[in-house]
């Protein structure tokens, strides 16, 4: 037969319609195959069953999926009809995004997940472009869309609807009970399952994530008034770090020399520390909260700006708390500001920063920098060519599960870029001999680097590695500031940020907390 007979027997079948019945009957079928195999694997892995128990539970788990998706697929087409076509074809789409990165990069797209699609700026996303994305998008994503839009379906009666959704849902409920007995252990993987589970991972953890933010008070909760209490010229920088993990400062027992300028510098103080949290919304706002809550709290730079204090706001990052202060200024501000800087890297923010010091109108001044030296997945695009100490790099994620080494050495070039930074910045400090100063570096997270063939961060806390959430937290003060605490916790978490820098301010409030200052007072 033909080439040109069999692209004509094709198209003709293509063509010929087929009852909605069928219709979502192979869409249910289709996504089981393409999009839930990693589902499928983790619980063939994880199950405590036996043999015969674990192809059972296999056996029922296939069967509901299957069910649930011919029910979704019925109602979405019976009742929305060509609207019902469009949202299959972005359901396949998305899909196909979704398990691409849960085999690439072996996150779940859970809830933490979904808050950091929602907040990720495209100059991050795009890191991810790669011919193999877009390769694994059109064929496990636009063609399945491309059936979903065009395949011709006869919807048939309302009846007919109702007795195929009734009797989905009674297969569905003799299954689960007759499953009973995996209730618990359903219970205690829920938060695999469900950000494996496609399409429902990202749905339903996209509902949570918006009903959580539409419950979130439209203002900060109002911290009670403070006051500066002596008239003392004192400047804190607070440096956030994004995914600076503990693990690869040699300032921790790391065997490179990722910190040859801040290991012989006088005076600087290491703290051991975890995060709260594995990505930078969550991360960020403990820094700068008082307390930890779900609640949207006055955080640290709003409250010093309320209390009286000259605050400065500098980033090339995103994902800090709602900020109202007068000075915020992002990289593309400070190039405007500063045109003769690069504002490719982080050096950027500390641009005209001993002037801004030194002219401030005020005897308390904080300086906040939010930094993204060491976010991936492009670790090779964070720091100038002059830190590549380490070669050969990878230049993306991607690259590094090929060559995991190469991939550390890129990383590890974002910490030696960072000890610079932080060294220029102490002695700009330094230079500013008639003020009291202090520099308080902190990470909003780790940073997973193929340990266990993981990789970037967000992983929910109690399944994350603890490269993930073991941080760097290091604290330098000009001579004669502040006296350090004794008898500090052997590990400290990033609620200690915000009382220490009231202290190093002079801020007397009732939110201040002594247990949880580093410095004497």
């Amino acid at each position: 037969m033909s080439k040109r007979l069999w692209k004509g027997l094709l198209l003709e079948r293509l063509r010929r319609p087929v009852s909605l019945f069928t219709f979502s009957a192979l869409v249910s079928i289709g996504t089981l195959l393409l999009y839930n195999i990693p589902f499928f694997s983790y619980v063939a892995d994880n199950s405590n069953e036996d043999a015969w128990g674990r192809v059972v539970l296999q056996a029922s788990l296939v069967v509901i999926m299957l069910v649930l998706n011919f029910m979704m697929t019925y109602l979405v087409m019976f009742l929305l009809r060509k609207v019902g076509r469009v949202l299959l074809a972005l359901l396949a789409l998305i899909n196909a995004i979704a398990v691409y990165f849960i085999l690439t990069y072996h996150v779940m797209m859970d809830a933490t997940t979904i808050g950091n699609v929602f907040n990720t700026r495209y100059s991050e996303a795009s890191g991810f472009f790669s011919a193999s994305l877009w390769l694994f998008i059109l064929v496990f994503g636009v063609l399945p869309a491309l059936y979903c839009l065009f395949q011709p379906v006869v919807y048939g009666k309302a009846r007919r609807m109702g007795i195929c959704c009734a009797g989905s849902l009674a297969v569905v409920l003799v299954v689960a009970l007759a499953n009973v007995s995996q209730t618990l252990w359903v219970g205690q993987h829920d938060t695999e399952l469900g950000g494996l589970l496609q399409p429902w991972s990202y749905l339903v953890n996209t509902v949570r994530l918006t009903t959580d933010r539409m419950d979130q008070q439209a203002e900060e909760i109002k911290l009670p008034d403070g006051k500066i209490a002596d008239s003392q010229k004192a400047v804190v920088v607070l440096v956030i770090g994004e995914s600076a993990r503990k693990a690869n400062f040699q300032l921790y027992g790391y065997q490179r020399d990722t910190n040859p300028l801040l290991s012989r510098l006088q005076g600087l103080k290491v703290f051991q520390a975890t995060s709260c949290a594995t990505y930078t919304t969550a991360g960020s706002k403990a820094i700068l909260e008082p307390k930890v809550s779900d609640d949207l709290y006055e955080v640290l730079p709003n409250y010093a700006f309320r209390t009286g204090v000259d605050v400065s706001w500098r980033t090339s990052n995103w994902g800090e708390p709602p900020i109202h202060i007068d000075e915020y200024l992002s990289e593309a501000d400070l190039a405007d500001i500063y045109p003769d800087a690069d504002d490719r890297y982080d050096g950027i923010l500390l641009e005209g920063l001993r002037e801004r010091i030194a002219s401030s109108p005020k005897n308390k001044v904080l300086i906040v920098l939010h930094t993204s030296t060491s976010h991936g997945p492009n670790y090779a695009d964070k720091y100038p060519q002059t830190f590549e100490v380490y070669k050969p790099v990878a230049r993306n994620v991607e690259e590094g599960e090929k060559h995991v080494d190469r991939l550390v050495n890129a990383y590890d070039n974002t910490i030696r870029y960072t000890d610079y930074l932080l060294d220029s910045l102490v002695s700009t400090l330094r230079s500013i001999t008639d003020w009291h100063s202090a520099m308080m570096f902190i990470s909003d997270h780790g940073e997973s680097l193929g340990e266990n063939n993981i990789f970037m961060h967000g992983l929910p806390m109690r399944l994350a590695p603890k490269v993930q959430y073991e941080i760097p937290f290091l604290v330098w003060t000009s001579d004669g500031f502040r006296r350090y605490k004794a008898g500090l916790p052997p590990v400290l978490e990033q609620h200690y940020v915000f009382h220490s820098v009231l202290n190093l301010l002079s801020i007397q409030s009732p939110a201040y907390d002594e247990s949880f200052d580093i410095f004497e007072r």
